[in-house]
């Protein structure tokens, strides 16, 4: 008998339990559940471009080693999937609690004071920084868009003010998540009863 055989493990809670140990529940209403289904709509469908990124990848590996040619678009097109998954993967991070957390002391404290935390974070940290990025980057966006930008390399993507517009479009979606966040943790504070694991 192997030691494969004498142990079972449930992958899913062990997955859980290492993944989401950190997560904070609060109550949901129907208004953070209305953001909260278009931010997984749109994560959801934002995930397939990692199998279209890695396809592209391993196409452009294979014409670079094995015919000998290189498409300079086909690498650029690599670097903006990659930026673009990234983006949109941030505001489905904040949705699903998968972002980093310091939590050596956070997770020693109550739930209410840890839903404070929550609040102050959404309210001081992430929305403003979301200004900051999205107002910079309108123009940034808008400037590339009226001249025209394409790539400095010969061959490569035209309309560069395409993928500087995912700066914005990731950013507001960070605005969505967290705003669907902050209504959550309202409704714990000061709307709806506690839950009975508050300690």
């Amino acid at each position: 008998m192997s030691i494969r055989d004498e142990i079972e493990l449930d992958v899913d809670k062990v997955e859980e339990a290492g993944a989401r140990g950190h997560a904070l529940s609060f109550p949901r209403t129907a208004p953070s559940d209305g953001l909260e289904k278009i931010v997984e709509l749109v994560g959801k469908a934002c995930s397939w471009l990692w199998v279209v990124l890695i396809v592209l990848i391993v196409v452009n590996v294979a014409l670079r080693y094995i015919i000998g040619t290189n498409y300079i678009a086909m690498e650029e097109m690599q670097w903006h999937l990659y930026a673009v998954g990234f983006l949109m993967a941030l505001s489905f991070a904040i949705l699903h609690d998968g972002h980093v957390r310091v939590d050596v002391v956070a997770e020693r404290l109550q739930l209410r004071t840890r839903a404070w935390i929550e609040l102050l974070g959404i309210l001081l940290l992430i929305l403003p920084f979301v200004y900051v990025v999205v107002s910079y980057a309108i123009p940034f966006v808008e400037r590339s868009y009226q001249i025209g930008e394409v790539s400095a390399a010969p061959g490569g993507l035209t309309h560069r003010w395409i993928i500087k517009s995912f700066i914005i479009i990731g950013f507001l979606f960070i605005a969505v998540a967290a705003i669907a966040r902050l209504m959550r943790v309202t409704a714990f504070l000061f709307g709806l009863p506690r839950p009975k694991n508050d300690s």
